[in-house]
């Protein structure tokens, strides 16, 4: 039976990454960690934590975007005063419903699509690098049968980062797994096909993304992430009337 508008998604795990940005944010505001203290480095971290480079990475990100944090290049990162700082933020509970993940992919299409022409522009040698890196990565995790989340977040990232713009970054990370629709419903069921041949179909729209980026094609990079990012919605609507017609 498909999920109705209104009914709740079937959660996915909690992302390592947002048990550290609220074990960090609890700190902050209950005043272990005050306004202009520095933050323990990432190796810190990682060993208090015991998670990985590109957890904390993405939850310093997430507590940039959520105006905590700032990061001084070569210096560290800092508290900033949280007073006012919720003045955006989607929580784990506004992505519940097949509505709430349409609304966030309207969102990302006109992000990515100019973050996918800037990456196309401005991208190093090591940029791409990183993003064929995330897209074997993803390859990887479809031929394993893995649902192939966090690469998937990965290669918007790596995206993100190549329009060397620090915004789009920061705004990325702050989405985090938000990213990916799959993280919080089973587009795959709801697009009628298996796991692997859904994945297989991203995987295609990726290589596009990623080719266009590669030949500095500005016009074809947006153009791809724009037919990806859409492809993802058309599906979750298709889903979304056939829910409505079954009530």
């Amino acid at each position: 039976m498909l999920m109705s508008p209104s009914s709740p998604a079937r959660r996915k795990p909690r992302s390592l990454a947002l048990d550290l940005v609220e074990a960090l944010e609890e700190r902050i505001r209950d005043g272990r960690l005050s306004v202009g203290d520095k933050l323990p480095t990432e190796s810190e971290v990682m060993a208090e934590f015991g998670v990985s480079r590109t957890v904390v990475r993405e939850a310093i990100s997430r507590l940039q975007a959520a105006g905590l944090v700032e990061t001084r290049h070569g210096v560290g990162t800092f508290v900033l005063d949280a007073a006012g700082a919720d003045n955006f933020r989607i929580a784990p509970e506004q992505m519940a419903t097949i509505v709430d993940v349409i609304a966030v992919l309207e969102l990302r299409i006109g992000l990515e699509a100019e973050a996918a022409a800037l990456a196309a522009t401005r991208r190093s040698a090591a940029d791409l690098r990183a993003l064929r890196e995330a897209q074997s990565a993803f390859a990887r995790a479809v031929d394993e049968g893995s649902d192939a989340i966090s690469s998937d977040v990965q290669l918007h990232m790596e995206i993100a980062r190549a329009t060397q713009n620090p915004h789009y970054a920061e705004l990325m990370g702050y989405l985090g797994t938000l990213l990916i629709p799959r993280a919080r419903v089973d587009t795959a069921r709801f697009a009628g096909k298996g796991g692997r041949e859904y994945l297989a179909r991203v995987l295609a729209e990726h290589d596009s993304i990623v080719a266009a980026i590669a030949n500095r094609d500005a016009d074809a990079a947006r153009a791809a992430m724009r037919t990806h990012l859409s492809n993802s919605r058309e599906r979750l609507r298709r889903a979304q009337e056939a829910a409505q017609r079954s009530n």
